[in-house]
């Protein structure tokens, strides 16, 4: 009888093991498979919640199929005090596990509402953007200039939790409107001492958090730049008539304000190479304007001929070479282009009316290409007279 009923213990102890263990392998099973989520989702964890509110709110939204097995398995990896404050972009079918990785491993936010304050040649936009975690797309909820507008729905904004906030430079800008702008932008500290150098700037796309360093943010913006310049210097082609590095800066700032087009960069390097290799002085508007606002303001207004005379060490109507500093922040592609120019014998060229340029190897050329478009600022004002 003992022999029986212990045997009849030992089997049930058995069972039991064994549904334990099914139990187990099903729950983590759960844990690791696609879940159940339809449509991906922007999941917002603030500040001082608990996983339990969580992954109920998981539930709440079809994320996952069971709390208890997401808070059982967060708690097996050990990430249950990891839980990270911010807004996470879930997409469909994601697993528990990977869910509990993009709430726990912290790092930049991956949807939710961003501020990106995009520094221009004369002013800074201030747009806010909401992502659809459906198409991973941005739409604007808010758009105003920086300082000169005001409102109230940005306040409100500003306290979200998670918002992202991104600095975009333009490319061309200058050094004194960046500082300017980003003594603006009330969520960052610190006080600039220094007016970085000209051209010393990368126009790029740069996060920052609420309470990030001015200084510490020009210093990386500056680091960019170094490394891009570096870099390009380093492929750069035979015989230029570029002495260093701050060459390079100086004449891809010019490239910048000179053209917008991509296409057309690298053969506007190639007149101002043209130029220097024969000795022609580079007869740039953009540099003369530089000698006139030193970058601080925007001219407004075309060149007088007073101006055009007044020689400034920008001037280069007046100075043959390259101008002592760069005129502006040049972008990747106009340093590469001062670098690699295209093999042509254009030595001028002038606007063509259409947002490009006319290019000549001769004055004779260059005369009829300023005839056209000459005649095509005539047509303009014409039609805006009547």
């Amino acid at each position: 009888m003992w022999r029986s009923l212990a045997s009849n213990a030992f089997n049930l102890i058995g069972l039991m093991l064994l549904l334990l263990g099914g139990v187990a392998i099903w729950g983590k099973s759960k844990y690791y498979n696609s879940g159940p989520l339809r449509e991906a989702i922007c999941l917002r964890v603030d500040s001082g919640i608990k996983m339990r509110t969580v992954s109920k709110n998981l539930v709440k939204r079809a994320a996952i199929s069971s709390d208890a097995i997401f808070r059982i398995g967060i708690e097996y990896e050990g990430k249950t005090g990891q839980l990270k404050a911010g807004n996470f972009l879930i997409e469909q079918g994601s697993s528990m596990a990977s869910i509990a990785q993009s709430i726990t491993q912290g790092g930049a936010n991956t949807c939710g509402s961003e501020v990106v304050y995009r520094v221009g040649i004369n002013t800074t936009q201030v747009q806010v953007r909401e992502m659809d975690p459906a198409t991973t797309q941005f739409k604007q909820t808010l758009s105003f200039q920086l300082v000169t507008d005001t409102l109230a729905e940005f306040d409100e904004v500003l306290q979200t939790s998670g918002l992202r906030h991104r600095i975009a430079l333009a490319e061309g800008v200058t050094s004194h409107r960046v500082v300017e702008t980003i003594n603006q932008i009330e969520i960052l500290s610190g006080t600039v001492l220094e007016m970085p150098l000209e051209g010393s700037l990368s126009p790029n796309s740069y996060e920052v958090q609420q309470g990030d360093d001015r200084t510490a943010l020009l210093l990386k913006m500056q680091a960019a730049q170094t490394a891009d310049v570096r870099n390009a210097w380093a492929d750069r082609a035979e015989d230029l008539p570029l002495a260093s590095e701050g060459d390079v800066l100086i004449l891809a700032s010019i490239i910048e304000k000179e053209t917008g087009i991509s296409s057309e960069r690298s053969v506007v390097a190639s007149v101002f190479i043209n130029r220097l290799n024969l000795g022609m002085p580079l007869q740039t508007d953009p540099s003369v304007i530089y000698g006139i606002t030193k970058g601080e303001q925007s001219l407004g207004r075309g060149l007088r001929k007073s101006e055009l005379r007044k020689d400034t060490p920008w001037n280069t109507y007046l100075n043959k070479g390259l101008p002592p500093t760069p005129i502006s922040n040049p972008g990747l592609q106009s340093i590469r282009a001062a670098v690699n120019p295209e093999d042509t014998d254009y030595v001028f060229f002038v606007a063509d009316g259409s947002g490009g340029h006319a290019f000549a190897k001769t004055l004779k050329e260059h005369n009829i290409n300023v005839a056209k478009w000459r005649a095509v600022e005539a047509q303009r004002k014409k039609s805006q007279e009547n």
